[in-house]
């Protein structure tokens, strides 16, 4: 089965830039796709200073929608919006004060790749924090999600007025173009040996989810197409955890996202749609606020999932629910009430 690589270099234009993210590009293109994935063949998909988290999205849903392995090597710097100061990788249109709108948030990473089968998931991390973001990691770890594999490292600020270089990516590049990809524990040592050590920064590595784990199931259901079966196992421990948390816990809220996205999976978008919903709906009476990252997330799925479903009398019945919820929840994309609305008044006429 081919495997997928999804090549990201990130980082502000101007003089809120840390590192030269772009740079190594170059470097990995030359490298074979097959030496990139591990695999005997592989897509590639390249993204060099994005100026849309939008765009970001859109390509890394793809990837992780793609059958086979995928490895993301990405590129770049994080920053902290000043609201909720939650880790963001730093866009071409990135300022300090902008970072909430046009920076890519990190909790993306884990929420698009959280159902792929276990295993088939490799980060590759080069990263710089600016001074703040570097205080928050004390702290704080840099989380991309159970199922996910993770290599790399989060090296320091540079000093003021200078740009890095992504010296640990440009090592692992120069290690593949011999052709040969080792172990990625293997290759991240051998690219740590190569780069001066005051430069190494916190060293990221994770090796992914363990045989006991039952998303690793569900997970493999979802790739055999059992969806039917992987629903029922979400759904037994769904209720479980209800009834020892209760049913605003976020135990419980992680296994109706879980069954969210399964139907999604399943083709099955008004299902989609409606679980989301009610996970926004949930959160949102549990008293967390509109802007948070589960709320935000929750409404954006539905409304995608809304958008996907072929049925305009299935689309009419849950279209209301949406727009109630946008009222409150508006997001990060301008204009996302007014496409329902919009939407909502096509549909109207299809009906009549």
């Amino acid at each position: 089965m081919p495997g997928t690589v999804l090549l990201l270099a990130a980082a502000p234009a101007g003089k809120g830039c840390l590192v030269d993210a772009a740079s190594v590009l170059p470097v990995l293109a030359a490298v074979p796709p097959a030496v990139l994935s591990g695999t005997d063949t592989a897509n590639v998909v390249e993204l060099a200073d994005p100026l849309e988290p939008q765009a970001v999205l859109t390509r890394l849903r793809a990837a992780a929608a793609a059958p086979g392995p995928l490895t993301v090597f990405l590129t770049g710097q994080l920053q902290l919006d000043r609201r909720q100061h939650l880790p963001h990788l730093a866009l071409a249109r990135t300022t300090p004060a902008t970072v909430r709108y046009t920076a890519f948030p990190w909790h993306w990473f884990r929420e698009e790749l959280r159902l792929r089968p276990a295993g088939a998931t490799s980060f590759v991390l080069d990263l710089h924090a600016d001074a703040e973001t570097w205080q928050w990691l004390r702290d704080n770890p840099l989380d991309t999600g159970r199922n996910n594999a993770v290599h790399g490292r989060i090296a320091p600020p540079p000093s003021r007025r200078t740009v890095a270089t992504p010296a640990y990516m440009k090592a692992v590049a120069t290690i593949l173009r011999s052709g040969h990809r080792p172990p990625l524990e293997q290759l991240h040592q051998q690219a740590l040996s190569r780069i001066p050590q005051e430069s190494v920064g916190h060293v990221l590595t994770a090796q992914g989810p363990t045989a006991g784990d039952p998303h690793v199931l569900i997970s493999a259901a979802v790739a055999a197409r059992r969806h039917g079966d992987a629903d029922s196992l979400a759904a037994h421990h769904e209720l479980s955890a209800v009834r020892a948390h209760g049913p605003a816990s976020e135990e419980a809220l992680h296994w109706s996202e879980v069954r969210a996205d399964l139907a999604m999976f399943a083709g099955d978008p008004a299902r989609s749609c409606r679980a989301w919903l009610a996970v926004a709906t949930t959160r949102l009476a549990a008293g967390q606020a509109p802007d948070a990252p589960a709320v935000e997330a929750a409404a954006d799925r539905a409304h995608h999932q809304w958008g996907r479903i072929d049925d305009p009398a299935r689309a009419r019945e849950l279209g209301p629910a949406l727009a109630g919820l946008r009222t409150r929840v508006p997001g990060r994309r301008e204009g996302a009430l007014d496409h329902v609305q919009r939407q909502l008044g096509r549909l109207q006429t299809i009906s009549s």
